[in-house]
């Protein structure tokens, strides 16, 4: 029964979006419940099945798909207490997006294609979870890929929308290549694709190159899961519409690969230099991330980066052995971030247009947007890992886990991994603090520009966050029955990490809101357009000029004081640009490529098409100098007739006289 259960949890959302594809323009009407209800219901089926589970023994169920010659590939189902928690995050993220985007999206033209995409992303993302085929589960890898590809390129009118997308597919696809590879080396070493029976050759020591497989399979995850260095899409990636950034960010896509690793963590933890790898990448990933989102703009990028960071926390806490730390954070992160993007949707919705997530150009909207300043507010305390809220208990888990393989306490686990995660994760806890409380201040206490009104929100919305923000301040309280669905592992917080984690977090804030203070007060005393005049202004505030080229399209605008600039320094101009790695990859990889391009360009037009011209033109010729030589006249041909039969019986005498 729970596994036919199980099945019908991924399936009910694709006969959803086939439904809806077929449907939407037929019948239109049925477009919102086709894609709410099944999502809806598989979110109940998914919560049965977990409870049926009940963090107890690993239900598996499977049926060979066909007969391959070698290694078969099954139809399977691994139903463990990982798998059935994350599942219902998903089904609940999913929910919730599919709801808020029938009031986010209710005049959208394209509104059906994008829900039932939705419904086919989450139809996916299941999948992965629960399969127990790694064949399968690629399959459900790489429908998310082009599900994504479609939703960040919704507005395809837009160059920014289609250059995102694009970048998205190729990026994640640059990552899935070696992924692949992997995928095969270790079906090839453990003789099966079935997960459970690959873990038991990593058991017995039956795998042969550990470190390389482990390689291959963490550049797919780099990919999937926005980890350095192949993060770079998930930035652009915000073009799409605020509901799909909230998918994609909190329970689909990038989850997808910290949920791989936590699921083969053996497999990565038989290498020891593999999990020195991943705590370096989880490092630089963390701290790189909170540094970029310290120096930008645009709400929904502040958010990209602070993603990209989290998933950092979560692939430092698999690189020190503790899956179900990462999984734990993997939850809790789903639900406050889900809400931040949604209220930063309702922020941008209240104002008109996408134009104006730029956070500089925000003006005190807290009356405007009530529902968006409680819950945002509750979400971004999480985010920072102030307790009693969500991210502190989570984040306290990753810690401590770092803490305890830093001690030399965690088996196998070098000690090296221990300290890289231990270290980069306090630090990062200092800087998602102050970028945190930065976001709050620019959206809630702004001094930018005071936006048109467009009027209240759809009820649906501001239900949504009130949902959402449940989570968001109570999921941390369960920490203690956690431990029976991750390998009974405790996740309560240490008190070392615990003191040190949230002390750092409150420094962050309170320099931040400092650092506010002083440059709220220095933009009071510069005029505008006199930075030039003030050298100090450059560190305290948003050049005038950028902001003042606004003032006819939203009134008089003053400065806009931002404590980041203070903060960073010279540091700014290279973090607000994500550290030039985009123009890295530009030289590095697009350039030539391009170059290349133009080379196979040129010999095709100068090399191939010449001979290709020369070998029409020379039958051409011969067919010009044989049409000239047919005269019509039948005495030249009798002439010419006997002309050659002389000179061939000359020939002939010619050569019986020499043979002779």
């Amino acid at each position: 029964m729970t596994t036919t259960l199980a099945v019908l949890v991924p399936l009910l959302p694709f006969l959803g979006a086939a439904a809806g594809l077929l449907l939407g323009r037929t019948a239109p009407g049925f477009v919102r419940p086709l894609a709410v209800l099944p999502t809806l219901l598989s979110t109940v089926l998914a919560v049965l099945v977990a409870v049926r589970q009940g963090g107890g023994q690993a239900i598996n169920a499977a049926t060979e798909l066909t007969s391959t010659g070698s290694i078969p590939i099954e139809l399977a189902l691994h139903l463990d207490g990982f798998a059935v928690l994350v599942a219902v995050l998903v089904g609940v993220i999913a929910s919730c997006v599919q709801i808020y985007s029938t009031g986010y999206l209710r005049d959208d033209p394209r509104y059906p294609s994008y829900a039932a995409l939705i419904s086919l992303f989450t139809s996916a993302m299941l999948l992965v979870v629960y399969s127990g085929d790694l064949i399968v589960l690629l399959v459900g890898w790489e429908i998310m890929g082009i599900c994504s590809y479609f939703l960040v390129g919704h507005y395809w009118e837009t160059p920014e929308a289609r250059a995102a997308s694009l970048k998205a597919f190729l990026v994640t696809k640059l990552g899935d290549v070696p992924f692949l590879f992997g995928l095969f080396a270790l079906a090839a070493d453990a003789g099966s694709f079935r997960i459970t029976t690959v873990l038991g050759a990593v058991a017995s020591g039956g795998l042969d190159h550990p470190t390389l497989i482990a390689l291959l399979l963490l550049a797919g995850v780099a990919g999937k899961s926005a980890q350095f260095p192949l993060h770079t899409w998930l930035p652009d990636a915000m073009a799409g519409p605020t509901p799909v950034s909230a998918l994609i960010h909190a329970a689909t896509m990038v989850a997808a690969g910290v949920y791989f690793i936590a699921r083969l963590l053996p497999v990565f933890a038989a290498s020891a230099a593999a999990l020195v790898v991943l705590a370096v990448m989880a490092a630089v990933t963390m701290t790189g991330s909170a540094l970029a989102a310290l120096a930008q703009d645009d709400i929904k990028r502040v958010l990209a980066y602070s993603t990209i960071g989290q998933l950092g926390y979560m692939t430092g806490a698999l690189a020190v052995g503790d899956r179900g730390a990462a999984v734990f954070h993997l939850i809790s992160h789903g639900a406050f971030k889900a809400l931040l993007f949604l209220a930063a949707g309702v922020i941008i919705h209240a104002a008109g247009t996408n134009s104006l997530a730029a956070m500089s150009r925000m003006r005190d909207l807290r009356s405007r947007v009530p529902d968006a300043y409680w819950t945002m507010t509750v979400a971004l305390l999480a985010l920072a890992a102030i307790p009693p809220f969500a991210g502190f208990f989570s984040k306290e888990a990753v810690l401590g886990a770092a803490e305890h393989a830093a001690a030399g306490e965690a088996g196998a686990i070098p000690d090296s991994a221990g300290w890289i995660v231990l270290v980069s994760g306090l630090v990062t806890a200092l800087l998602t603090a102050a970028y945190a409380t930065r976001l709050w201040l620019f959206a809630f206490r702004g001094h930018g520009a005071e936006a048109p009104d467009h009027g209240k929100q759809p009820v649906v919305m501001n239900a949504v966050l009130w949902v959402l923000a449940v989570p968001s301040l109570a999921f941390g309280l369960t920490v203690g029955l956690l431990p029976d669905w991750f390998d009974g592992h405790a996740l309560t917080p240490t008190l070392t990490t615990s003191v040190l984690g949230t002390g750092l977090a409150l420094v962050g804030g309170l320099v931040t809101y400092g650092a506010w203070r002083h440059t709220t007060a220095l933009a009071a005393r510069v005029p505008l357009g006199a930075v030039a005049a003030h050298p100090e202004a450059d560190a305290g505030v948003v050049e005038a000029e950028a902001i003042a080229s606004h003032a006819p399209a939203y009134g008089d605008v003053a400065y806009a004081p931002d404590p980041g600039r203070l903060l960073l320094g010279p540091l700014h101009r290279h973090a607000a640009v994500g550290f030039h790695l985009d123009a890295v990859y530009t030289a590095l990889f697009v350039r030539p490529v391009r170059a290349a391009a133009e080379l196979v360009r040129f010999l095709d037009r100068e090399v191939v098409e010449t001979y290709v011209r020369g070998a029409g033109t020379a039958p051409r010729w011969l067919g010009t100098a044989v049409r000239r030589a047919q005269t019509g006249n039948v005495q030249t041909y009798l002439s010419v007739l006997l002309a050659g039969s002389a000179v061939l019986a000359a020939v002939a005498v010619l050569v019986a006289t020499r043979g002779a």
